[in-house]
């Protein structure tokens, strides 16, 4: 990571530690109100699995709370037509896929509550860029791919500078130059920066 060292490791897994015992002691207090909403709005399991990369393109399970219909699915040109990121990765406020209550978890980032335990395994971190999906990764160019370089994060550069406003290329920018900037006082930055991001919900959908 541009010559990081290895203190600078250290004190981010250190963070990571911190942050996602302190995540999932919160988490514990929602789970079951969570749980009935999710199961009371639409049928399927409470937690939602996929695999997703991490950090040189290794497969990992990453978990959120289950905020699709199961079994949905889009047509390619359906996909294309409501994407408003663009790019390979797919984003949509119009996704007739989320349930009432996935969009209320989404919304206030409730749905994400589940990778700090992804974070405690090590697959992620508390900051650093989005894991893709391998299909989305296929289509990356070198340049983007270069986003893979460092472990993903629950929150990122991307996430405080507007999140699913900012478009596929200006998010790549954004994670690359978090890449370049990443140091301990940037990381804890970013972190207490998401806390008004994610009440004020900018750009969460």
């Amino acid at each position: 990571m541009y010559g990081k060292s290895q203190f600078y490791y250290a004190c981010k897994r250190l963070i990571d530690i911190a942050g996602a015992f302190t995540g999932l002691t919160f988490s514990v207090l929602l789970v079951v109100p969570v749980a009935i909403a999710i199961k009371i709005n639409s049928r399927g399991p409470i937690f939602f699995r996929q695999i997703r990369l991490k950090k040189n393109a290794k497969p990992f399970i990453f978990y959120k709370f289950r905020t699709m219909l199961i079994n949905a699915g889009l047509t390619d040109v359906e996909r294309d037509m409501i994407n408003e990121m663009g790019g390979p990765h797919f984003k949509s406020r119009l996704d007739p896929r989320i349930t009432e209550v996935g969009r209320f978890l989404r919304t206030f980032s409730i749905d994400e509550l589940p990778q700090f335990w992804n974070v405690l395994k090590g697959d992620m971190s508390l900051v650093g860029p989005r894991p893709p999906l391998k299909h989305e990764y296929d289509k990356y160019s070198q340049h983007e791919k270069k986003r893979l370089s460092v472990k993903p994060g629950v929150t990122g550069l991307w996430q405080i500078s507007g999140r699913s406003k900012r478009t596929f290329e200006e998010m790549i920018e954004l994670d690359l130059l978090y890449i370049q900037k990443a140091g301990v006082i940037f990381d804890l930055y970013i972190i207490l920066a998401t806390i008004p991001a994610v009440v004020l919900r900018k750009g969460a959908w």
